[in-house]
């Protein structure tokens, strides 16, 4: 009876070898980074050997490749303030500091980026005056000269350099090469009578009229129930009618229009003396965006977005995180 002759072990060793080999050239190239070639010479292999051992590698499934974005807590944050509703478009940057003016001017820079994406020669801008743009203008470093014109919304209020929306206007203007309109005008008027007037003047209805025929709107969103709030910089008599601007149920100011937690304008006194584009007038400009940053400024967003007043928001993770919490029930608004 013949006897049977045992199996090569030479296959399995055999095996054992490529698999080997397969891994050192798929950590050498995927995980050391070197180029076939180098792996060749290092395995004593060739180059056509490798570039086959890397293949069967990857279809296999033995080689994963997962990338990482340093953005990507932003973009989801930014996908959820979406999901709220009210605009188009949300722009969230990194929450870089404790320091609530630096934060704010890399929120500018960012807003600042946007602007120049948004704007050609012959574009008008249309601005308010505030901390938030006064930020973007700061922040912004144009490739070139624009042949823009950059008009304010609302009347101008004097003391501060971010209250006087002339001023930035002229800065604005400056940095991106263009030219700016001044209004002459205050913000509020004494009455509801006073302010008709002071609209319907030529110079005046002018520049509301080059406004509302912009392109591009820049605004900042102002809190008003904080002790920061620089809407109290902008009447001297809205400090001591605090209590009547919470009975109003005011929430936040755009335009310097008070408007409460749906974003709908209050029945406050001086909004009926506001020099400044109404609200429906913005609502026809077509790119509005809103620059706001800091923990006061999450209530205030939140209303704006449900006023539907907005295209586009910028802000930072700690703020957008803020303004979620508020929308989903949880902290308290400011």
């Amino acid at each position: 009876m013949p006897i049977a002759k045992p199996k090569s072990p030479s296959a399995p060793r055999e095996e054992i070898v490529i698999a080997r080999q397969m891994h050192q050239a798929l950590v050498l190239h995927f995980l050391e980074g070197l180029t076939q070639a180098q792996i060749a010479d290092q395995l004593g292999l060739s180059h056509a050997t490798v570039n086959r051992l890397i293949k069967r590698g990857r279809q296999l499934g033995l080689v994963e490749i997962k990338i990482k974005s340093p953005v990507e807590p932003l973009v989801d944050m930014e996908e959820q303030l979406l999901a709220l509703g009210g605009i188009s478009r949300a722009i969230v940057v990194p929450t870089v500091s404790d320091n609530l003016q630096t934060t704010l001017q890399t929120v500018g820079e960012a807003a600042a980026r946007l602007l120049l994406e948004h704007i050609a020669d012959g574009d008008t801008i249309c601005i308010t005056g505030g901390k938030g743009v006064s930020a973007v203008v700061a922040g912004l470093q144009a490739p070139r000269r624009f042949d823009v014109a950059v008009i304010p919304a609302t009347g101008c209020v004097q003391g501060k350099h971010y209250t006087d929306v002339n001023h930035v206007s002229t800065m604005m203007a400056d940095r991106l090469g263009g030219h700016s309109f001044q209004i002459h005008a205050p913000l509020f008027a004494d009455s509801a009578a006073e302010r008709d007037m002071l609209i319907n003047m030529r110079s005046v209805a002018d520049v509301f009229r080059q406004a509302r025929e912009a392109k591009v709107a820049i605004v900042g969103i102002g809190s008003i129930l904080s002790d920061d709030s620089s809407y109290y910089d902008l009447h001297p008599s809205s400090s001591t009618d605090r209590a009547a601007i919470e009975r109003s149920g005011a929430s936040c100011e755009l335009l310097a229009h008070l408007l409460d937690e749906r974003g709908s304008v209050c029945n406050y006194s001086l909004n009926r003396s506001l020099v400044s584009l109404t609200l429906p007038e913005f609502a026809s400009i077509p790119t509005k965006i809103g620059v706001a940053s800091g923990p006061n400024k999450a209530g205030p967003i939140l209303s704006v977005m449900r006023g539907h007043h907005l295209d586009t928001l910028v802000t930072d993770e700690a703020t957008g995180a803020r303004v979620l919490a508020l929308a989903n029930g949880e902290g308290q608004r400011v």
